[in-house]
């Protein structure tokens, strides 16, 4: 008998079952020849939320929860954070290795010069309610751009594919850029192609009325930092919503907005907007200890700290913590700052936090990052949006290529009645 199989006795008929064991995995399918009679449909496993379910194989994205480990492609994210560019990054994520010169080069060229967007996308902003949420309108507009590049349907033509995942990474920002403008009551700026991603980004979020605009060089990193930490992080909500509807071959402009629905929760993306208001309900920093109190009574929630992978402590946290003092050096220091950092410390040094292993995440800081850029919490998701439109398309052109995938059809037990006759309008009590 093979080490590399589970045996499974099911008690109902006495019948053993000897399962293969690959990668850690057994397979869900090989579930269903456990069965009580010939017409037994076949056991499922049952598995709310996709707790311990790997939906599929990838080599994008490596997490080690236990030990606080983030890799792309193999690379140390904290290599990645303090050695490279978002672009470069994305150009790792989306095609497996670091680019070499000349392939950074014409990348970046590509992203550039497909930032602009079409008239057309102006008007169909113009149409927005002046108060709409900018996130909101960056789902919608990402979607509309299906019926701009119609040939994006050609889910399996290379060059279609590449075409489409260059201009969704260049896009991204200047709608972004766009729709905060727009909830401002600002007009908007056109992209910039002397500038960086990000500062261009910066410049069409920020530009007034100087001729050109000159992104500060420490935000401008910073903005690219905080890009590179929310690139892709494996099979969250929103990736997960990517594959499930890149499955049916949509084309990568309505999945990508469907992801961005699926960030748009508060509880995916709207994270780091919750301990931004916590620490504005905290205060002051003499006020944390009695808020750390209410929190081990279960009065109320620490926000921004633990994660739903991580059991130790979140490793782009570590690095954004040090990326939220630059930029304070620069914009001055936020009160919620000190309070955070207060926070941090109790918390850290608590027994009740340690034992439920309870670390900073990389919500906890960026939050007051975007504030102290002078961006409003309804920004935040759209911030996030940003980067993580390269995993999603990461994702995407993997599960197009993998055989093993077709259409998502999770199965569900089924809780109703079973039949019943149908009783006329005049009948029924």
């Amino acid at each position: 008998m093979s080490n590399d199989t589970l045996t499974v006795t099911d008690n109902r008929t006495g019948q053993t079952y000897e399962l293969p064991i690959r990668d850690g995995t057994i397979n869900a399918i090989d579930l269903r020849k456990i069965k009580t009679s010939p017409n037994d449909f076949g056991l499922m496993s049952y598995d709310p939320s996709f707790l311990n379910t790997a939906s599929c194989r990838s080599s994008i994205t490596y997490i080690d929860g236990d030990k606080g480990i983030l890799r792309y492609r193999g690379y140390p994210i904290e290599q990645l954070a303090e050695k490279s560019t978002f672009l470069e990054v994305a150009y790792l994520i989306l095609y497996g290795e670091l680019p070499n010169r000349q392939q950074l080069d014409q990348w970046v060229f590509d992203i550039t010069h497909h930032t602009m967007v079409h008239e057309n996308v102006r008007i169909f902003l113009d149409g927005f309610r002046y108060d709409a949420h900018p996130m909101g309108i960056l789902i919608s507009t990402v979607a509309a751009l299906s019926t701009f590049y119609p040939e994006a349907r050609n889910v399996f033509d290379t060059a279609s594919v590449e075409l489409q995942t260059r201009r969704l990474v260049a896009k991204m920002p200047t709608i972004a850029a766009y729709a905060y403008r727009h909830a401002m009551g600002l007009p908007y700026v056109y992209p910039d192609n002397d500038l960086s991603y990000t500062g261009n980004f910066l410049n069409m979020m920020f530009k007034m009325t100087e001729l050109k605009y000159k992104p500060n060089p420490v935000l401008e990193r910073a903005l690219d930092v905080l890009f590179i930490l929310h690139a892709d992080h494996e099979q969250n909500c929103s990736t997960s919503t990517m594959r499930i509807v890149g499955s049916s071959l949509s084309d990568p402009y309505v999945s990508v907005a469907a992801a961005a629905a699926a960030l748009y929760g508060p509880r995916h993306g709207g994270a780091n907007e919750a301990v931004l208001r916590m620490l504005m309900e905290i205060g002051h920093v003499k006020n944390v200890p009695d808020f750390i109190a209410s929190v081990k009574r279960q009065e109320r929630r620490l926000m921004g700290f633990g994660h739903r992978v991580y059991k130790n402590f979140d490793p782009r946290g570590v690095i954004i913590k040090q990326i939220a003092h630059e930029v304070f050096a620069v914009t001055g220091r936020n009160p919620l700052l000190d309070i955070a950092l207060e926070l941090e410390r109790i918390a850290l040094d608590d027994e009740y936090f340690i034992s439920r292993k309870l670390y900073p995440n990389v919500d906890f800081y960026s939050g007051i990052i975007y504030q102290a850029l002078g961006l409003p919490t309804t920004m935040f998701t759209v911030m996030f949006a940003i980067p993580r439109t390269v995993g999603w398309l990461a994702q995407w052109r993997e599960m197009l290529a993998d055989p093993e995938q077709k259409i998502a059809r999770p199965r569900q037990i089924y809780t109703g009645v079973m039949q019943r006759d149908y009783v006329p309008l005049e009948a029924r009590g």
